[in-house]
């Protein structure tokens, strides 16, 4: 490993001690001619460097990883092209808000002549210009004794609550030059944020006098909160005030199940949407209430609204609130559960919010049978530290609807920029982490935006059960067009063999009819299987009611 600076002889193995300092485990990447001197600083290194065979997959596998864990995913790609390749999968890590740096090359700095495209081999005219709206940070690289403070300075973007992918760029005649020495200072670990921002004395005194005065209070918690940790003092609020907690997509599994405050099911359901309606008073923790659990904003102004949220920005840009607690969810979330006098009626909220979760289930048993059927197969054959990573698919939205998620960090759902294809490599980045074993659930078509990474799943032995439900097409639009009465164009697919598909790259795959008892029994055998998996199931489902065609506000 490079540990000390006499062993830095090249900028390369500045930016991979660096990486060392801060605790980075895993990186992934794809070589070209500009970075192959990182491959080499790399190869004596402590860090596993997982080769993927598309850019777009190391920056997916990156978000993939830091999902699992809260840590920074890393993704190392080469010039022009090579870099241009990841801005879909960094733009849903942004819209996601996970911690992922991504490390380009650029053209030598010696090539470069400022305001002139010269021709030289991958050469863009701003390169780091692309990554400016997807990114918290941009970081250029000056000369080979800037790459250390570089890649550090962006790994702590990324990880500073609100977390959000960082971008370093770095000519590629710097990574072998030598940089000069220097003492470099203690940096922070990968694994988690900065110090907590304490909330305002007087901010939380306002947001106690509301909520003491509120008799129908609710929670509504986002993935701000599940970043900062905050599950137990989110879930001691609740007790106190004796209110539901709605969770969005991003906080599943922050209460455990069966809490007696959690609402279990999306509030795109009357049932649960009626819990926001009914409200006098709602703490927003680590939200910014956006369009897609909203139902495009069409749920009413709260009559009084508490946003709790480290960006005050973010907490403010779709429902304006009558009190912004600026802190970090946990610390915030503690201290106005330490404030305020516990109420009487929890039994009775418990009861109440069972059958509201149960109630809802039996009525989409008998509407769509065979996707509750998924979702309680899936629930049964997963062991409790299964992570579930959703494709943009009929299925994964069922799954990000209503699974119930045992635990934090146990289900990815795309968000934001809901991009398709994303599932099975951020799948391997989740299967890297340690986190459990690793769910993959995709449509057939989303799947082959990155068939291509079988092959580093066969190479490395990434353990990950990779389920496809094959309905011969893009399900979700086919049933947009069925809605408005237009024909087919477009969303019926000709599709390959899976089975073979997966076969001749080594991985074991197996077909079955249906999302039933068969496909339960081979998820079951698959997850057991200590080495890469493909599932085929043949089915077709309508979407869910968390669907913009479903949404029952207007």
């Amino acid at each position: 490993m490079i540990s000390s600076e006499d062993a830095i002889l090249t900028g390369a193995d500045a930016a991979v001690a660096a990486l060392e300092r801060l605790g980075v485990e895993v990186a992934f990447g794809l070589p070209g001619v500009h970075n192959l001197a990182l491959w080499r600083a790399l190869d004596t290194s402590g860090i596993r460097l997982v080769g993927v065979r598309h850019e777009q997959t190391a920056a997916y596998a990156a978000d993939g990883y830091a999902r699992a864990t809260g840590r920074l995913g890393v993704a190392l790609v080469t010039t022009g092209p090579g870099a241009a390749n990841t801005l879909g999968a960094v733009g849903e890590a942004w819209a996601s808000r996970q911690p992922v740096l991504v490390m380009a090359t650029d053209i030598p700095a010696s090539a470069r002549r400022p305001g002139v495209w010269r021709g030289v081999l991958h050469e863009t005219t701003d390169q780091a210009a692309m990554f400016e709206p997807v990114t918290k940070k941009t970081v250029k690289v000056g000369n080979a004794g800037e790459i250390s403070n570089a890649v550090e300075e962006a790994a702590r973007a990324a990880l500073t609550a609100p977390s959000r992918p960082t971008y370093v760029q770095i000519p590629t005649d710097f990574l072998s030059e030598k940089p000069p020495a220097e003492r470099r200072p203690a940096v922070p670990s990968v694994g988690g944020e900065s110090a907590a921002a304490s909330p305002d004395e007087a901010q939380l005194e306002r947001a106690v006098q509301v909520l003491t005065h509120a008799r129908s209070p609710l929670i509504w918690a986002g993935g701000g909160a599940l970043q900062a940790g905050a599950g137990d003092a989110v879930a001691r609020l609740a007790e106190r005030l004796v209110a539901p907690v709605i969770l969005t997509y991003s906080a599943r599994g922050l209460l455990p199940r069966g809490h007696p405050c959690l609402v279990e099911v999306p509030p795109h359901v009357p049932e649960a949407g009626a819990l926001w309606d009914e409200a006098d008073a709602i703490v927003a923790v680590g939200s910014d209430l956006d369009g897609m659990m909203t139902q495009g904003f069409s749920q009413p102004e709260p009559r009084h609204l508490i946003a709790v949220n480290v960006d005050p920005a973010d907490a403010t840009k779709n429902y304006l609130p009558d009190v912004l607690v600026e802190a970090d969810a946990g610390v915030a979330a503690a201290a106005l559960a330490d404030r305020l006098e516990p109420r009487g009626g929890l039994d009775a909220l418990g009861q109440r919010l069972g059958a509201l979760n149960r109630g809802v289930l039996a009525g989409l048993a008998a509407t769509d049978a065979e996707a509750v059927g998924f979702l309680r197969a899936m629930e049964r054959v997963l062991p409790a530290d299964a992570v579930v990573v959703c494709d943009m698919c009929i299925p994964g939205y069922w799954l990000g609807g209503f699974h119930r998620s045992p635990a934090p960090r146990k289900l990815s759902y795309p968000l934001g920029w809901g991009t398709l294809g994303c599932a099975f490599p951020q799948g391997l980045g989740a299967a890297l982490a340690g986190a459990g074993p690793v769910v993959s659930v995709s449509g057939d078509g989303g799947f082959l935006f990155a068939c291509g990474e079988l092959a580093t799943a066969a190479q490395e032995r990434i353990a990950l059960s990779a389920v496809i439900v094959d309905d011969g097409g893009y399900g979700m639009l086919r049933f947009d067009q069925d809605q408005r009465g237009d024909p087919h164009a477009g969303v019926d697919l000709v599709t390959p063999d899976f089975v073979a598909l997966a076969q001749s790259f080594g991985v074991r795959a197996d077909e079955v009819d249906g999302l039933g008892e068969h496909f339960e029994g081979m998820l079951g055998h698959h997850i057991r299987l200590d080495e890469p998996t493909v599932l085929v199931a043949k089915a077709g489902l309508s979407p869910p009611p968390n669907t913009s065609p479903r949404w029952y506000r207007r």
